[in-house]
């Protein structure tokens, strides 16, 4: 008998052996996914089923029903597909295939469906889902099952997890699988760039996506493209020579290189295909380019999952468990998604119908209501991208100056969000000026104009091409006032981590002595520690998480072959144990050592007992992470001499110091997203804040509102006065007292099989889709708000 009480008394979950709870797993998806379902159950007391070759394995029964155990789903997380396997399934649409596949789960007991695929997968789990009694109706009939068999399985929950690399499903900000597939992309991308830039090239990049251009937008963002391609919002009339126009000006400013993204489904105004080979043909013609096409095809569809795929698909995982053991017959069947940082549970016939509706703006040549329909994300990358592409400069300057400085350790994205606040400073008129070498460059006058070309290619470099240092402008406020007077500086963007956030109050604190500070200012939150106050996310964490997670990866390997092994890896982030935490969730470690969590000897005993007890297991290899600060006296060497002491005759220990290699490398598709949405967003906020504080020919900003920290909070990028994060930062440590992932770590404890109570008040509720969708047609609005309204009936 397994039961989760919250703190009150008050019972959360109940399971128990005379009615057990079965999970069910089938169709393609992300491996994480599957071993977090498969563990969460078990921990949970319920039995769980793998379901072998999707439907058709539900269809034909047999050994493609199987029980999973613990150990059936080690060594799962690095790999990519499904080792359940996946497979189209023509019975399934029959009703007669249906019967079969409620035959085979009424005999086994399984009255709960967790189903990872797209949109038609899903939609056929609902199907299956409303028909179910009467599937039961006829199996009774047919006297294969029993009436007490049909009463014990008179109800089916099904519960669904989005897995699809196209992310073409609406209601969520990622699919399980994208941020893969944008690393298989992005390799490619950074591969040709280099021989095309040797050669003066125009290369074409076909990419997936016959529906939807999200892969196509993003790749065209995260390698600054000169046009992409996509379904939702075919060209205007007339873009041949558009295009023509704007890799020629591009080629006249300097630029050797020409990118163009299509997604496969790109298309005319006409309705006719837009083909890789079509827009050769009119490079070639028009300008004499010389012009290269490569089609990706399935090789995005493989690979290693990255460390943000395996973060969403074991929260996905747990999320689906719980929401399957709370289900009740009223309850409708729901799929879990993902909302900026948030897991939520949407109804699963809105997102469908959504995702329908998608289809037929598209059909109806309603472009715009296309758009926004994919949801927010996907307009907000559609708007950064018009900006920085289809948008020329202006003929008139706004005479305003913008300085941009990097500050702190050099993280990967931080070139991304300089280009882009770059170009959009231009864009708006304004005179773009770059600080070299941090607050210590700015008091010295290390300054120079920076132009459009000046950042071509900076979203795939890592590091700080300004150059930067951790010095911070207290001890040279006087020569920065000077500076900012002799240069006309109007208003700063300070990219960096924890200094740039320190750097930023202490140029607000001076602003009540030296009146020159008193300029609008922006932070960008760029540091692999993640330890920014008011944002829960950095630029440059992403990469390093999947350079942690990759370096485990192999660990991992080496210790499968030598058996009975425990490797103990020390990562940074100071005091802050974000990397340590998630890429523990990543790579499946039995712990991870933080400072916000606190822990003594006795944790370190319980940790080694339970390894000892995992080397009895078929699973014999260890997995230990520690954050660099998390402890002055349990070192690093304190903590590997304890393990190999205590394990002695059991396994041998061996430990890693990743160091800097942390900050370096190229930066992830989502480093040069994200970079590249923050940086465009500050300079925007900058220019209307800038009109908000001009008075009498001059620029006077001494509020608090006039210097923030750009950040993402839960689910959108907002502004936040520097001085109102005050209280909310543990100034000593260099981190923010409250930390949203802290939340996550009982997961990995339970995926790693300790026995620890799981706090079931912080998982998501039921959230309907139309409140996502305010800016949806009216005649869409109407019939959405129609079906919510019955459902709630």
């Amino acid at each position: 008998f397994v039961q989760c009480i919250d703190h009150q008394g008050k019972t959360l979950l109940k399971v128990s052996p005379e009615n057990p709870m079965f999970v069910c797993l089938c169709l393609s998806g992300m491996n994480a996914a599957v071993r977090a379902t498969v563990r969460v159950g078990l921990y949970t007391g319920a039995k769980v089923y793998f379901v072998h070759e999707g439907y058709q394995g539900l269809v034909d029964g047999g050994d493609n029903i199987k029980l999973a155990t613990w150990e059936s789903v080690s060594m799962m997380l690095q790999l990519g597909g499904t080792v359940i396997g996946s497979a189209r399934c023509m019975d399934f649409r029959a009703r007669e295939g249906r019967m079969k596949a409620a035959l085979n789960l009424v005999k086994l007991g399984i009255t709960n469906l967790c189903v990872i695929g797209g949109d038609g997968s899903l939609t056929g789990a609902n199907q299956f889902r409303t028909e179910w009694s009467t599937l039961l109706v006829d199996l009774v009939k047919a006297g294969k099952i029993s009436n007490d068999e049909a009463k014990t399985s008179s109800h089916l929950n099904i519960v669904g997890m989005v897995g699809s690399i196209d992310n073409d499903f609406c209601g969520t900000d990622m699919t399980i699988g994208t941020d893969s597939a944008l690393h298989r992309i992005i390799e490619v991308v950074d591969a040709i760039t280099t021989t095309a830039q040797s050669h003066q090239r125009t290369f074409i990049l076909e990419v997936m996506g016959r529906h939807c251009g999200y892969l196509a937008l993003v790749t065209a963002l995260a390698c600054g493209a000169d046009w992409v391609f996509i379904p939702e919002m075919p060209p205007d009339e007339g873009w041949e020579g558009h295009l023509c126009r704007r890799l020629a000006d591009q080629r006249a400013r300097g630029c050797r290189l020409n990118v163009i993204i299509v997604a496969e489904g790109a298309m005319g105004r006409d309705g006719k295909p837009i083909g890789s080979e079509d827009i050769k043909k009119l490079v070639e013609k028009n300008l004499g380019f010389d012009t290269r096409t490569t089609v990706l095809g399935h090789v995005q569809r493989g690979g290693t999952p990255s460390a943000f795929d395996r973060i969403l698909g074991s929260r996905m995982g747990v999320e689906a468990v719980m929401a399957l053991l709370e289900a009740t017959p009223e309850t409708p069947a729901c799929v879990v998604s993902l909302s900026g940082n948030q897991a939520v549970r949407l109804p699963l016939m809105e997102c469908v119908q959504v995702t329908k509706d998608v289809t037929t703006a598209m059909a109806e040549n309603r472009w715009e209501d296309a758009i926004k329909l994919r949801g927010k994300s996907f307009e907000n990358n559609w708007n950064t991208y018009k900006m920085l592409a289809h948008i020329n400069p202006p003929d008139t300057k706004s005479n305003i100056n913008v300085a941009i400085v990097n500050v702190g350790a050099p993280c990967a994205g931080m070139n991304a969000a300089v280009r882009s606040a770059v170009r959009i400073g231009i864009i708006q008129g304004h005179n773009m000026l770059a600080v070299h070498d941090g607050f210590e460059g700015l008091a010295h006058g290390n300054i120079e104009p920076i132009t459009w070309t000046g950042v071509s290619g900076w979203t795939g470099k890592g590091g700080s091409e300004l150059g930067t240092k951790r010095v911070l402008p207290s001890k040279f406020i006087e020569e920065i006032s000077l500076t900012i007077a002799k240069f006309n500086i109007h208003s700063l963007v300070i990219i960096g981590g924890f200094e740039a956030f320190m750097g930023g109050l202490e140029l607000v604190t001076a602003r009540e002595k030296y009146e020159e500070l008193c300029i609008p200012m922006v932070v960008i939150p760029a540091t692999v520690s993640n330890n920014v106050p008011g944002s829960d996310f950095s630029i440059g964490a992403d990469t390093a998480l999947n350079t942690i997670t990759s370096t485990c990866d192999r660990i991992k390997q080496s210790a499968a072959g030598t058996k009975r092994r425990v490797f103990i890896i020390e990562t940074m982030g100071g005091y802050c144990g974000y990397l340590a935490t998630m890429a523990g969730l990543a790579a499946g470690a039995d712990a991870a050592y933080i400072y916000e969590d606190k822990f003594g000897i006795r944790d370190l005993e319980m940790n080694v007992e339970h390894l000892v007890q995992k080397m009895k297991t078929d699973v014999k290899r260890g997995l230990i992470l520690r954050n660099e600060k998390c402890n002055a006296n349990y070192t690093t060497d304190f903590i590997f001499a304890l393990y190999s002491e205590e394990g002695k005759g059991v396994f041998d220990c061996r430990k890693n110091i990743l160091g800097h290699m942390q900050q370096g490398g190229t930066p992830t598709p989502f480093d040069r997203n994200f970079g590249t949405k923050m940086g465009s967003k500050a300079v925007l906020w900058l220019t209307e804040k800038l009109k908000e504080v001009y008075r009498h020919g001059r620029i006077f900003a001494n509020t608090p509102d006039s210097a923030c920290v750009l950040g993402m909070r839960k689910r959108a990028l907002t502004f936040q006065p520097l001085a109102e994060l005050n209280e909310q930062t543990d100034f000593e440590h260099r981190i923010p007292k409250t930390s949203w992932w802290l939340k996550l770590r009982p997961i990995m404890k339970i995926l790693a099989k300790y026995n620890i109570s799981l706090d079931t008040s912080e998982h998501a509720h039921m959230e309907h889709v139309i409140k996502k969708r305010v800016s949806m047609p009216a005649p869409l609005m109407k019939k959405h708000k129609e079906e919510v309204e019955e459902e709630e009936e």
